[in-house]
């Protein structure tokens, strides 16, 4: 079997070449390593590599171990690149940030442990911004990472090195991680698919603040659907250190998807009734891909939720403030860091500074209001539908687009506020292709019930049986 043919595989097939002895650890890890020497240096999707010596000698011992396992993990044998947010011990973690660009002493957090564990080799992680803020992956420590399919314009992020490297067919699959669009933005710009899970389904730390956080959540990027029902299998269910995690049923994802969506509503909420400015093309482009929904059996219709969407975004504004600016607060006072963190980081802090108690008890109740809408809309309603992004990859030197259809952005994450009712609503997304404008391409973001993450992966393999997207690869990839 050549190189070549390897990397095309998809993560499942992989797992069950190696579990079949039909392929080596040592020739996977040696294809991916050939590939990301051949691409890697156009795009800076993959950083803190590890050396290739010793990646080829970690792949050696696993095929020497083989034989102690009546079955293999499910990930055993495939390099893993965890993204650069999430604590790695044994390699960098930067979060993008300078102060952190020598971390190698943190503890691996609870997916790292599980990927681990799931028989994978971890050979470097995925690039971010700093401290994931803006979705747009660019860093001072590393530089930025480039889209797949046109390397003048943003990955998006703030998975985007991770988006960048399953494109490119440098991983076989990838974990990532959301607050606002950081898993569904990247998946959208770069051809592949994004699953932010339901809150709670995949637990993260350990932290000192397992009760602080409740709106960013970890979850699984990959080449397919099945691949990323693989992932999610293995990061999701509770642990005793993240108190709010979910129980989840062993192997309740990791099965076959297929299943009969006739019938099934579909909620297009498009740009939410003229609420959020879109680029030309955006909406064109989305509502092209509904027909797939139909010709799986479903029925879309037009629908407006019953709801102040200003007053979302205000709730929004307070309560990411609250939790990323707290954060960040420590790094602040210091004024050699504060010295060394990007402007949105530190407006971030400021932001946080000027509330009180009550300006975030007022943000909990609007989003409550907000649950309550969402739960309305599933009484009638199967799965909801917005595009993944407002604009299409935009220039890769801008920090953030400043104006989205003539209206200003005024904040650096106002361009992706078609993002934040999943998130406030702790219900799971599917960051799903729908199709290319002026060769770079653009998704939707498909929002199930609550905790309705089999549901979600059920329809995301139905709709990638019947849309052609995946045929399209980026130029980087012809010829090789």
């Amino acid at each position: 079997m050549r190189d070549k043919e390897i990397i095309h595989f998809s993560a499942t097939h992989l797992a069950y070449l190696i579990a079949s002895r039909e392929l080596s650890c040592f020739e996977v890890m040696c294809a991916y390593l050939d590939q990301i020497e051949a691409i890697n240096p156009e795009v800076n999707a993959i950083i803190s590599m590890l050396d290739r010596e010793q990646l080829e000698l970690l792949a050696q011992v696993k095929d020497q171990e083989m034989g102690r396992y009546d079955v293999l993990p499910p990930l055993y044998g495939l390099p893993l690149a965890p993204k650069d947010l999430t604590a790695t011990l044994g390699i960098v973690t930067s979060l993008g940030s300078p102060i952190f660009k020598d971390q190698r002493n943190a503890v691996d957090s609870i997916v790292v442990e599980r990927m681990r564990r799931a028989g994978g080799i971890l050979i470097g992680k995925t690039n971010v911004p700093e401290f994931g803020l803006g979705s747009h992956t660019y860093n001072t420590v590393f530089g930025s990472t480039k889209n797949a399919y046109d390397q003048s314009k943003s990955a998006g992020g703030s998975s985007g090195g991770a988006a960048v490297a399953l494109a490119l067919e440098m991983l076989p699959i990838a974990d990532g991680s959301d607050f606002g669009g950081s898993l569904r933005n990247p998946a959208a710009w770069n051809n592949i698919y994004g699953f932010r899970p339901s809150r709670g389904r995949v637990p993260q730390g350990p932290s000192l603040e397992v009760f602080y956080d409740q709106f960013s959540t970890e979850g699984p990027m990959a080449k397919n659907v099945q691949d990323l029902a693989l992932l999610l299998s293995i990061q999701a269910g509770y642990d005793e250190r993240a108190p709010l995690s979910l129980k989840t049923p062993e192997g309740i994802f990791n099965q076959n998807l297929q299943t009969d969506l006739r019938g099934k509503k579909i909620a297009w909420l498009k740009d939410l009734d003229s609420y959020l400015p879109m680029q030309d093309g955006v909406i064109d482009l989305c509502e092209s891909g509904l027909g797939y929904f139909t010709q799986l059996g479903c029925e879309v219709e037009l629908v407006v939720p019953q709801f102040n969407m200003a007053s979302l975004w205000r709730a929004w504004s307070v309560l990411r403030a609250f939790v990323t600016g707290s954060k960040l607060h420590a790094f602040y006072q210091n004024p050699l860091h504060r010295s060394q963190m990007k402007p949105e980081a530190i407006w971030e802090v400021e932001e946080s500074m000027k509330l009180n108690a009550l300006d975030i008890y007022q943000a909990s109740q609007i989003r409550t209001a907000w649950v309550k809408e969402t739960n309305r809309l599933f009484t009638k309603y199967d799965f909801l539908v917005l595009p993944s992004a407002q604009l299409f990859p935009f220039d890769i030197r801008w920090t953030w687009p400043k104006e989205i259809a003539h209206q200003t952005m005024d904040t650096y994450h106002r361009w992706m506020e078609v993002v934040i009712g999943p998130t406030l609503a702790g219900l799971p997304v599917l960051a799903a292709p729908v199709g290319f404008h002026q060769g770079v391409p653009m998704g939707i973001q498909i929002i199930g019930k609550p905790q309705g993450d089999l549901e979600l992966l059920q329809i995301g393999f139905a709709w990638e049986q019947v849309v052609p997207f995946h045929e399209t690869r980026p130029a980087l990839l012809r010829g090789l």
